[in-house]
């Protein structure tokens, strides 16, 4: 999975690669570094 760090907030559903279900991502930004990631299945 790529993240794009220069977008600071950010939250979207991608299909998990090997069970193809939907993903919700969410992300955060803090001094061009991760600061939070979380991934919830949406089944």
């Amino acid at each position: 999975m790529v993240l794009d760090l220069s977008v600071h907030r950010h939250t979207y559903v991608e299909d998990c690669e090997v069970c193809c279900n939907p993903l919700e991502i969410s992300y955060a930004v803090e001094d061009e570094a991760l600061a939070h990631f979380e991934a919830t299945s949406l089944e």
